[in-house]
């Protein structure tokens, strides 16, 4: 027999529960009953762990789910129930995935911080019921990606304003020193090694040995330290990245001084925090065929 969806799970369950919030007594008197009770032991295989997991379910509240699931089983054909039981489903999508989501997107690890429930559930209403919006679905979308543009970059300022400032400080002082010329808008450079091989195209697949730190020192990557040259295709990187290896010849080695726009911007990328400058030794070793 083929293993059914969770989502069934509850179905199966409802064509064999019995009254009650407790266990109910299996009596496997002939091939039906012990089919369905079969049936039921066999599809719950998992469901343990996707309540813990999935649900976030304590199990020491397992009573409760039984309770719960006796409830929504015995709803039979009871539109009003199965309503409700929709709607308690559909809140717990709500306060612990989509709001928690929200919230990490917005904030972060600032667990002190959070969206108006009150408000969110009024326009979640609003929208499902279809009545009293202060506003269309379409305007809602696009307002609502317009303050989380907004919000966060209100966030990051509060958190990363001194770093960011500091890096363009740096770059635009880089832009000045001597022997450092601008290859791009944002990206600057200078030549250790002249190369005079080839210079690859933007979908070219090239070697190339590099190492990668923030301006205070910091390596956050570097092929020298793995032993081993790296094989990329110029146009599936940074945008950094891409003007400098297409601009550079192959035997080339150069200090590659990228900023933010042209980096990972906003976003944090493991040790590189938001508005980094990115300075990057970079040698191309060869076009990859």
């Amino acid at each position: 027999m083929k293993k059914l969806s969770i989502a069934f799970v509850a179905i199966v369950v409802a064509i064999m529960a019995s009254c009650g919030n407790g266990t109910p007594k299996a009596n496997l008197k002939n091939d039906i009953d012990t089919l369905s009770y079969a049936i039921g032991m066999a599809q719950s295989t998992g469901l343990r762990g996707y309540l813990v997991n999935r649900m976030g379910v304590d199990t020491a509240y397992i009573d409760e789910f039984i309770k719960g699931l006796n409830d929504g089983a015995n709803a039979g054909d009871d539109k009003k129930r199965t309503a409700y039981y929709a709607g308690l489903q559909i809140g717990q999508q709500v306060s612990q995935q989509l709001v928690k989501g929200v919230n990490y997107e917005l904030f972060g690890e600032d667990s002190t911080q959070t969206i108006n429930l009150r408000n969110f559930l009024a326009g979640f209403i609003s929208g499902t019921t279809e009545k009293g919006g202060l506003m269309t679905q379409d305007e809602a979308q696009d307002i609502a990606q317009q303050k989380m543009t907004e919000i966060k970059r209100e966030q990051l300022e509060k958190v990363y304003g001194d770093w960011r400032r500091e890096n363009e400080a740096f770059l635009q002082n880089i832009a000045k020193q001597d022997g450092v010329k601008q290859l791009t808008d944002g990206v600057y450079y200078s030549i250790i090694t002249e190369g005079t091989g080839e210079i690859p195209s933007d979908t070219s697949r090239v070697e190339v040995d590099y190492e990668g730190r923030l301006i205070n020192d910091t390596v956050f990557d570097s092929s020298y330290k793995r032993g081993e040259a790296t094989k990329v295709r110029c146009n599936q990187l940074i945008a950094g990245w891409t003007d400098a290896l297409t601009h550079m010849p192959v035997g080339s080695k150069w200090t590659v001084y990228i900023s933010a726009d042209k980096g990972y911007g906003e976003r944090q990328a493991g040790e590189i925090k938001p508005f980094s400058t990115l300075i990057f030794t970079m040698e191309l070793k060869s076009v990859v065929r």
